[in-house]
C-alpha cells in the first residue's frame, strides 16, 4: 500500500517502526521546530511586510528551509540543527524589521500611563497584534463619537506617539486572550481581532466579532479588507458602554528608552542598588500551572528589575513592584513591560547594550531569561536567544511535546537551556546566587 505520509510503499496504510513515516525521531524533531519557528517567523514577517519592511535573504532562507523538510529531502541532524539556529538568525531579522517599521511610522515608543476599562458612549475593542488595522481604524472613526479600546497584546500601542494623538483611543480594556470569552461577552459593543489568539465566539457575541484577512473563526466576521465599515456600524447600534475605570498601567518602555539609561544603571549596579535583571516573557495560556511565571516574578529581590514581553505579563503586573533608584535619574518602575512577543527583539537589544556598558559578553550578566513556551512566535524568538548563543534559558512549563529527548540534551550540552523547576521561589534565588 502507498503511505501518502512518505511516498513509499509500505505493508500498511502509514509507516510506523519510527517516529512518523520511519523517520530518525531526533530528524523529526528538529523538522518539526524548524516548521514551528518559521510559523512563528512568518507571523512577524507578515507584520512587518504590511508596514513596508521586507527582506529577501529571509524570503529565500523560509523556501530553502520548508524545502529541507520535504518527505526524502534532509534526515541529516546536523544540517537540520543548523537550519533551526538559522531560523533563529533569520526571525532576529525580522523582529528588526518590525521594529523599525513600527517606530519609522507610528514614532519610538515612550512610557505610557494607560487607563484601563471603559467610558462612557459606544466603543470597539481591537484584540491581537497588528497596529496597522489599529490605526486604519482609528481613521475611519475620527469623529464619529465611537471609543476604541485595545485588548491583550494590543496594549502598547499606547505607547506610539502618532497613535496617541488619536484622543478617541480612550483605554485598555480587559486582560490576556484566555479570558476572552468572559470579557468580550461583557464588551457591548464589537470586537475587531486583527491576527491569531482568537476563539471560537460563543452565542453570546459572536455576532459582534469580526476577524481580518486570514485570522478567521467559526461563527465570527471575516473582513477581507481594511474597510471597518461593518464594525462601525455594529458599534453604533450596540448598547453603549458606561464609565468603569478598573486601573491603570504604566507601559512603553522600549529598548531605546532602557538604552538611554544605560550609564545610570551600570552605577546602580556598581552602587549595589540594583543587582539582577530578569526576562520573563513569552506566551501564556490559561492553565493553572503557568501561574509559576507570576509567583517567579513577585519573589524576584527588590534590588532586581523584571522586563515583561508577550501575554505572559498578564499574569504578572498586577503585583505591586515598586521602583529601583538610579544613580542621578530619579528612579525607574522594578516591572518595566517591553511590548509584544515581538518585541524581544527589544530584550535582545537592551542585554546587548548592558553587555557593552560592562565590557562583557551578554552571559556574563546578572541575567535571568524565564521564557513561558506556549505557540510558535514563542518558538522564533527561543530560536533567536540560541543563535545568538545566549546560555542558561529557562523554559516551561513543559518541555515542547515535539523536542526529543537527545535534542533536548543537544540544545542542554550546548546552550545550558533547562525547563523551570517546581519551586519558583528557590529558582529565584539559584537565578540571583548564579547556581
Amino acid at each position: 500500500m502507498f503511505c501518502n505520509q512518505c511516498e513509499q510503499v509500505k505493508d500498511g496504510s502509514a509507516c510506523t517502526e519510527i517516529g512518523v513515516c520511519g523517520k530518525d525521531p531526533d530528524v523529526q524533531s528538529l523538522q518539526e521546530t524548524l516548521l514551528y519557528g518559521l510559523k512563528g517567523m512568518a507571523a512577524y514577517a507578515h507584520h512587518a511586510r504590511r508596514l513596508g519592511k521586507v527582506d529577501e535573504d529571509v524570503d529565500a532562507f523560509t523556501e530553502e528551509a520548508l524545502f529541507s523538510t520535504v518527505t526524502n529531502v534532509n534526515f541529516d541532524i546536523e544540517s537540520l540543527f543548523e537550519l533551526v539556529l538559522e531560523c533563529g538568525k533569520q526571525n532576529l531579522r525580522v523582529m528588526q524589521m518590525l521594529d523599525e517599521g513600527h517606530t519609522e511610522r507610528y514614532g519610538t515608543p515612550a512610557p505610557t500611563a494607560v487607563y484601563e476599562g471603559t467610558k462612557t458612549g459606544p466603543g470597539i475593542l481591537v484584540t491581537g497584534h497588528d497596529m496597522v488595522d489599529l490605526h486604519d481604524l482609528l481613521e475611519q472613526t475620527k469623529g464619529s463619537g465611537i471609543n476604541i479600546y485595545t485588548h491583550g497584546e494590543m496594549l502598547p500601542a499606547h505607547t506610539y506617539p502618532e497613535l496617541k494623538k488619536y484622543d478617541h483611543l480612550v483605554g485598555h480594556y480587559g486582560d490576556a486572550w484566555q479570558k476572552q470569552r468572559i470579557e468580550f461577552a461583557q464588551f457591548t459593543g464589537p470586537t475587531l481581532a486583527t491576527t491569531n489568539c482568537v476563539l471560537i465566539p460563543p452565542t453570546a457575541y459572536k455576532d459582534r466579532l469580526f476577524t481580518t484577512r486570514v485570522t478567521a473563526v467559526p461563527g465570527g466576521k471575516r473582513l477581507k479588507t481594511n474597510d471597518f465599515s461593518e464594525v462601525i456600524k455594529c458599534a453604533q447600534e450596540s448598547q453603549p458602554l458606561t464609565d468603569q475605570q478598573v486601573g491603570e498601567s504604566t507601559i512603553g518602555f522600549h529598548h531605546k528608552v532602557i538604552g538611554s539609561l544605560a550609564g545610570q544603571i551600570v552605577d546602580a549596579v556598581k552602587a549595589g542598588a540594583l543587582q539582577h535583571f530578569f526576562v520573563i516573557g513569552g506566551c501564556d495560556g490559561a492553565e493553572p500551572g503557568r501561574n509559576y511565571f507570576a509567583r517567579y516574578a513577585a519573589n524576584t529581590p527588590a534590588n532586581s528589575v523584571v522586563l515583561t514581553l508577550g501575554c505572559g505579563k498578564f499574569r504578572i503586573r498586577n503585583e505591586d513592584f515598586g521602583t529601583v533608584k538610579l544613580n542621578g535619574a530619579g528612579e525607574i518602575p522594578r516591572l518595566l513591560d517591553m511590548g509584544q512577543c515581538n518585541d524581544a527583539y527589544g530584550a535582545i537589544q537592551v542585554a546587548v547594550a548592558l553587555s557593552q556598558a560592562f565590557n562583557c559578553s551578554v552571559n556574563d550578566l546578572p541575567l535571568t531569561i524565564v521564557l513561558s513556551w506556549f505557540e510558535q512566535k514563542a518558538v522564533a524568538v527561543l530560536l533567536t536567544l540560541l543563535h545568538l548563543g545566549v546560555k542558561g534559558i529557562r523554559v516551561g512549563p513543559a518541555a515542547p511535546a515535539f523536542i526529543s529527548p537527545n535534542v533536548l540534551a543537544i540544545l542542554q550540552d550546548k546552550f545550558d537551556l533547562g525547563l523551570i523547576g517546581n519551586d519558583p521561589i528557590a529558582d529565584v534565588k539559584a537565578a540571583v546566587a548564579g547556581t
